[in-house]
């Protein structure tokens, strides 16, 4: 696994979305939570197709904060089942992860 990701998760509102963030910064979990939308989202839930207004959220962080994000998540997430993605950094300018990792709670 590369040391950088951007966790993607979706919230039904701004609040929420404003709750999380604070609480993953003030943790160190994370350097960055950008809040974008809202956003229009269509899924399957539980055999019928869902028309949803939703917060994406993104969380820039390190690979080895993954669960200990995800376990806070889950405790603040109002979702039976919330989006949780992780995709990994595969490049980015150096001053940018210095800062990052500044950030960040010691590896």
């Amino acid at each position: 696994m590369v040391p950088y990701v951007q966790v993607m998760t979706t919230v039904p509102d701004r609040k929420t979305a404003l709750k999380i963030g604070e609480k993953l910064l003030e943790d160190k979990l994370c350097a960055c939570f950008q809040i974008v939308g809202p956003i229009k989202s269509l899924y399957k839930w539980k055999g019928k197709i869902e028309k949803d207004e939703e917060i994406l959220c993104l969380i820039k962080t390190r690979e080895n904060l993954i669960e200990k994000i995800e376990e806070s998540l889950r405790k603040m997430h109002p979702y039976e089942v919330p989006e949780f993605l992780v995709i990994p950094v595969v490049a980015g300018s150096a001053d940018y992860i210095s800062w990052l990792d500044s950030e960040l709670l010691p590896k």
